[in-house]
């Protein structure tokens, strides 16, 4: 059997980044940025009022007190938006709101609240220094100013600065554009009414939201029954336009396999099926289909979750350029007895203390059991090699929350 290290070495080399792309601020968050980002113009672009208030020379108003407060006649309103280019003559002030461009020959702003807001003269009662709320073109940014590295993850601040410096566009790498297809005759979907024989379908629900989770796009969710024509249908409508197909179910050994059935289960057709080492989740699949990536999962629901985050989550992540593409391994001290499949490498279900350093296996090890799953905050990881692990071992959990 493949290791569970071998496969995720395969999985990753084949889900591979697609190219940078410029794409729309709209688009932009939450992507790994392709390239450094350079400013193009200053921030703030031009030298304007910090506050409501009053343009003035700070050396005519040098004496104002409360008592004897300076009086300026007000010779313009500089509301915000104003493009015309003002000079402040000797003796006045200009009324000028916050955002508003300073006009030449100020040197301070005086706040509305040491005025008497006046809108032919102004009482100026406080001094104030040379400077003072006034912001200075290009004290954020300067021209030519590298202000975001190639590799962050664009954030709402990112996305507000490149904005503010007049980009239309930031250069990315864009998301990975997946297609999630679950097969089985007996799958119904959820609301419908279930006959004899049929469960409701979960598999393409859990999976879609994790390949969301791990930051990708879902192009489609779709299910086929057992039946090799209606398998392929679907991969012709949605694979080109996915980097990413992920199949669950129909990869085992029975006699109705339609994963192996469309693809042969000899492995001639693009598509290598494999064995791994790894309890759940050990009949495994990957290729190349019409372009796109193809990874199955076995169809249990459990198996085929944990696979995913095994293989598939850290491709995908790692592929889109994003940080940490691998879940957080914490070493924690298991607080009771358990066994593991010899050759094997384990990976149960668990609650993690995180304070405490202890964690506990959480529910049954068989790979249908998925209530468990869904309250389980980690996975316990038990070397192949390990048959029997006894309480107070120290093992690494991989940390879901």
């Amino acid at each position: 059997m493949r290791s569970v290290e071998e496969h995720q070495r395969v999985v990753t080399e084949m889900i591979r980044p697609r190219p940078a792309a410029a794409v729309p601020l709209t688009g932009a968050q939450g992507l790994a940025l392709a390239d450094d980002v350079v400013a193009a113009l200053a921030l703030p672009v031009f030298d304007n009022s910090a506050m409501d208030g009053y343009a003035v020379r700070a050396e005519e108003i040098a004496g104002a007190t409360p008592e004897r407060p300076v009086v300026l006649q007000v010779a313009e309103d500089i509301p915000a938006g104003r493009t015309d280019e003002l000079t402040l003559q000797p003796g006045t002030a200009h009324r000028i709101m916050t955002g508003a461009p300073v006009p030449a020959g100020t040197t301070a702003i005086v706040p509305v609240e040491d005025t008497d807001g006046g809108v032919q003269t102004v009482a100026i009662r406080a001094p104030r220094p040379a400077g003072a709320h006034i912001r200075r073109a290009g004290e954020d940014v300067a021209p030519n100013t590298t202000v975001l590295r190639r590799g962050q993850v664009v954030t709402p601040a990112m996305l507000g600065l490149a904005a503010a410096l007049g980009m239309a566009e930031l250069p990315v790498i864009p998301r990975q554009r997946v297609l999630v297809l679950s097969t089985g005759s007996e799958l119904v979907t959820p609301g419908g009414p279930l006959r004899p024989g049929q469960i409701y379908e979960s598999n393409s629900i859990m999976l879609a939201g994790a390949v969301r989770e791990a930051g990708a796009e879902v192009v489609a969710v779709a299910t086929a029954a057992d039946d090799v024509a209606q398998f392929g249908a679907l991969l012709d409508r949605y694979a080109a336009d996915s980097d990413v197909i992920i199949t669950s179910g129909g990869v085992s050994a029975g006699a109705y396999e339609v994963v192996k059935d469309a693809f042969g289960r000899d492995g001639d057709q693009g598509v290598e099926f494999v064995k791994v080492a790894m309890q759940p989740g050990m009949p495994q699949g990957i290729g190349r289909v019409a372009g796109a990536t193809i990874v199955t999962l076995p169809g249990n629901p459990v198996s085929a979750l944990v696979s995913f985050e095994v293989f598939i989550r850290p491709a995908l992540r790692g592929a889109m350029g994003l940080p940490d593409p691998d879940r957080p391994r914490r070493a924690a001290v298991l607080t009771e007895s358990l066994t593991s499949p010899r050759g094997k490498r384990q990976f149960r279900r668990a609650i993690l203390d995180r304070e405490a350093g202890r964690v506990t296996s959480y529910g049954p090890p068989a790979s249908h059991h998925l209530r468990w799953l869904a309250s389980a905050n980690g996975l316990l990881d038990i070397p192949e090699d390990v048959v029997e692990v006894p309480a107070g071992t120290e093992l690494q959990v991989w940390d879901l929350s």
